[in-house]
């Protein structure tokens, strides 16, 4: 399936609950050929107004966040989300909206082709890297899958509730660009 066809697909997604609210299905954006991939669990109220993800403070932390490590989403990392549209409340993603919305993200990373892909939170590394996966044990810690490297960070808005994770965030990013610099992928 080709971009286009893939976020046409998407954007008329009925296959959950979650479609009877949304203002917009929240795609991805990005670099669509970026060796660094960021995968967060859904849109906030802010990227369901706005369509895009990571905006508001959670995406101003993590735009900070990703200039740490020579990145932005406008040249050379790509950003998307386990579920394309809003939770109620913005409460976890139920497995079953996960279910529904897996195959779109399974298909942007097939088309990004990513060398390194960024889980940001507990969410997102449970679903992609294992099921019982503990962000606050784990954090940081890089797995390869097929060829993928993968690793963990807290999410920017576990960052904006509690500021003492910051500096083992700041960590993992300094790693995230160690592991970069290695692999030889774009920056």
């Amino acid at each position: 399936m080709d971009w286009n066809t893939l976020e046409m697909t998407c954007k008329a997604c009925t296959n959950c609950g979650l479609c009877e609210k949304r203002h917009h299905v929240v795609f991805g954006v990005g670099n669509p050929n970026a060796d660094v991939m960021f995968v967060g669990e859904g849109p906030g109220e802010q990227e369901d107004l706005q369509g895009e993800p990571f905006v508001g403070a959670a995406g101003k932390l993590l735009d900070d966040m990703l200039s740490i490590i020579d990145l932005s989403r406008e040249s050379n990392c790509y950003i998307a989300n386990i579920v394309k549209c809003r939770p109620p409340h913005n409460r976890d993603p139920l497995e079953t909206e996960q279910d529904a919305c897996i195959g779109y993200l399974q298909n942007q990373i097939a088309l990004v082709k990513p060398k390194i892909l960024v889980c940001l939170g507990r969410i997102s590394a449970m679903r992609l890297i294992r099921e019982d996966y503990r962000i606050t044990r784990e954090h940081g810690q890089w797995v390869e899958k097929d060829g993928l490297w993968m690793t963990a960070i807290y999410h920017p808005s576990a960052l904006l509730r509690d500021v003492t994770k910051r500096p083992e965030t700041f960590d993992d990013l300094l790693s995230i660009r160690e592991k970069i610099k290695k692999l030889g992928a774009q920056m």
